[in-house]
């Protein structure tokens, strides 16, 4: 039963089976670092626009550290790192933000690096934060865009609910390709229905 008893400036811990979501902490960053710099991860994300920009990516851990210090801190937004349960090692992130109050909207993102991806840890975290988002947050809806180059997301993005609406044509260009950008949204009724 939803609650929408708790506001985006509420930080969590939230734990699964395989995850455990939690607010940032100091000794993130550098592993953040890491990971930001997975060339894969750049791709998918749309952090580079070419091959070659995805594999000489590097992360300036002191921007990073400014960024993320100020993560717990935020009112209009959720950022939570997941947590590996079986190697206690964060492996990502996971984030609502672009928080309208008069609509009750949001968007969501996560980030998956090499050492917690193929094993169910990016869909366990994505259904973690969606449930706790629609209990207890007061939205209507979350919404999201992934690229078409990523179809293990949209299938991640699908077992937590997420439909897709809508395309946004050749959104982005990577090596010289043109890439759509898939429209996904879950609503409070949907999420409501599908547990019930």
């Amino acid at each position: 039963m939803a609650t929408t008893d708790r506001t985006f400036a509420d930080k969590p811990t939230l734990t699964g089976t395989l995850v455990t979501l939690r607010p940032v902490e100091p000794d993130d960053v550098p592993v953040l670092g890491r990971i930001l710099t997975d060339p894969e991860l750049r791709r998918l994300t749309a952090s580079a626009h070419s091959t070659a920009e995805a594999e000489s990516g590097e992360e300036d851990l002191t921007r990073l550290q400014a960024w993320y210090s100020t993560r717990n801190a935020q009112t209009d937004r959720l950022d939570l790192m997941v947590v590996d349960n079986a190697s206690g090692e964060v492996v990502g992130e996971v984030v609502l933000n672009e928080w309208d109050e008069a609509s009750r909207t949001c968007n969501y993102r996560v980030l998956i690096g090499p050492a917690g991806r193929d094993r169910g840890l990016g869909t366990e975290a994505t259904r973690l934060l969606i449930d706790h988002a629609f209990t207890h947050l007061p939205l209507h809806r979350i919404d999201l865009e992934v690229y078409a180059f990523n179809p293990r997301a949209q299938r991640t993005y699908e077992k937590a609910g997420f439909v897709v609406e809508g395309r946004r044509r050749e959104a982005l260009q990577f090596d010289g390709e043109r890439v759509d950008a898939v429209i996904m949204g879950l609503l409070r009724q949907e999420w409501e229905e599908a547990r019930s």
